[in-house]
């Protein structure tokens, strides 16, 4: 089915590998409809906890494939990534119209969804990447904006992702100057949540993922993540309000008393998953 990624399920984890490595990983609009369908049935598979992008080769991903931008100045337009037969509508409608416009129903998808970088990730990749849940990033990566360099505005959300994960006059820095970032300044910042070794970010994100799935509800991680995207355009009040309404929700449902009874007989807890099998 798909021709510029590759899908597979491994345990708990759902691993999507951007697959144009002669290209860097660069987006086509293919890739992307090709991402969006493989998250959608990564989130409908009950079997998947948790999700990884990475990048095959030597790179996560280069940006958007310049053949595509070269077109784009030919005509003034952004143009569409269409969806090739590949019709996929990932993320709970329940966030609300905030996350349906661009990339930003990956903040939508019910799962936890973490950037495995192995090398560059730039441009379009770069903001794919801030609206991903976790970042896991090589220590020989390297990280750049790219946009101020094409002329071009900072794109694809990442105006609004970037300065809440490390303020507004750090973002300005990065997006302004262009340079790139190394794995250990991406950490320092908060881009990155952590430095893996070379070779061993995608190792690193699955692992991470079967704690979640051996430990942690599925549908706590689900409404954390909701709370947390949701919560960011809410003010005090409102945000206190729902997540007291989520509470109440929580100590009626199943998980909570696997939860309770699991402690009490001290073994692991056996949490329902998210999804339709």
């Amino acid at each position: 089915m798909y021709e510029e990624i590759i899908y597979e399920v491994d345990g708990p984890a759902a691993v999507i590998t951007l697959n144009r490595p002669d290209a860097l990983n660069a987006f086509t609009y293919r890739t992307l409809a090709e991402l969006r369908h493989a998250v959608a049935a990564a989130e409908a598979d009950s079997e998947v906890v948790g999700i990884v992008v990475t990048g095959a080769g030597r790179g996560f991903s280069a940006g958007m494939d310049m053949n595509a931008l070269s077109g784009m100045t030919e005509t003034g337009e952004a143009g569409s990534a269409g969806d090739f037969g590949l019709r996929a509508r990932p993320g709970d409608a329940w966030m609300g119209e905030d996350f349906t416009d661009g990339f930003t129903y990956l903040m939508a998808v019910r799962k936890p969804i973490i950037a495995a970088i192995n090398g560059a990730c730039a441009g379009l990749g770069f903001s794919i990447a801030c609206l991903l849940d976790l970042r896991f990033v090589e220590k020989q990566a390297k990280l750049v904006t790219a946009f101020s360099q094409r002329g071009l505005v900072a794109e694809h959300g990442v105006s609004w992702i970037l300065p809440r994960l490390i303020g507004p006059a750090k973002a300005l820095d990065i997006l302004w100057t262009s340079r790139r970032l190394s794995a250990e300044e991406a950490r320092d910042l908060g881009i990155a949540n952590r430095v893996c070794e070379t070779g061993e970010s995608l190792a690193d994100a699955k692992a991470y993922i079967g704690e979640l799935a051996a430990n942690a509800s599925p549908a706590s991680l689900m409404r954390m993540k909701q709370q947390v995207y949701r919560h960011m355009n809410m003010s005090l009040g409102e945000a206190m309000k729902e997540s007291q309404r989520l509470m109440d929700e929580s100590l009626k449902a199943p998980d909570f008393g696997e939860g309770v009874k699991s402690f009490m007989e001290k073994r692991a807890p056996r949490f329902g998953r998210i999804g339709e099998g």
